[in-house]
């Protein structure tokens, strides 16, 4: 019984000396502070330190897992796009072939700058034999685009319904490609043509460049970029 009242005594006078270096502790003067608040104090700074810069390192390794777990998503789709193109090389190889025909086929369709006159006389014939008559027939400025050049002609021609409808068809089944634009279709006064009609149209055709000429546009095209001023070039002086 003696000891365990010298141990509490013990006890009690080492919490009561701990104690009492926590008491009247002056906050402005830490340097004055007893040793054991001094310990614990430098101790809990380390520790929240310690805490603090863990926290900031899992925050920048969880970031940069995200990146990583969106590039493997990128990756993956990137990965399965390219094998299912693996997978169907041999019918893709097809498919170009295929559009590569018919891209061919389409220019055969486009007249060179030797065949435009045939084709003007192709579209006045097919008029003549439906028996409309040419009121108008005049070609206009050539407008060229990048691979090919565009004609438009101004038309206007009179005659029955059928036989216009029938002009319009054969337009469209010309083996050279011609379309009809700002179709305008009206009556023909009386006393000049019982029941007559008059339709006015712009016809565009179309042929293809040659290599000069492509040649040639793509240098007007690198003069007007070279001669092009960035923006605000020339602005501050």
């Amino acid at each position: 019984m003696a000891t365990k009242r010298g141990m509490n005594v013990d006890l009690n006078s080492v919490f009561e000396g701990a104690a009492s270096q926590f008491r009247n502790l002056n906050p402005n003067e830490p340097g004055q502070w007893p040793m054991l608040p001094k310990l614990m104090t430098w101790g809990g700074l380390a520790l929240g330190m310690v805490v603090l810069g863990w926290f900031l390192l899992l925050s920048e390794a969880h970031e940069g897992l995200e990146a990583e777990r969106a590039k493997e998503l990128t990756l993956k789709a990137d990965y399965r796009n390219k094998l299912g193109q693996a997978v169907n090389l041999s019918e893709l190889r097809k498919q170009k072939l295929q559009v590569e025909e018919y891209v061919t086929q389409l220019e055969k369709q486009l007249p060179g700058k030797a065949e435009m006159d045939a084709l003007l006389s192709d579209i006045n014939q097919a008029g003549i034999g439906r028996g409309l008559q040419f009121e108008l027939f005049r070609p206009g400025s050539v407008v060229v685009r990048d691979y090919y050049a565009e004609l438009p002609i101004s038309i206007r021609v009179s005659g029955r319904y059928h036989d216009i409808g029938a002009f319009a068809a054969d337009i469209a089944n010309l083996s050279r490609i011609v379309t009809l634009h700002n179709l305008n279709i009206n009556a023909v006064a009386k006393e000049k043509s019982d029941g007559a009609l008059s339709m006015e149209a712009v016809a565009r055709t179309y042929r293809y460049l040659d290599p000069a000429e492509i040649e040639a546009q793509r240098a007007n095209k690198a003069k007007a970029t070279k001669g092009a001023k960035p923006a605000g070039a020339g602005a501050s002086q």
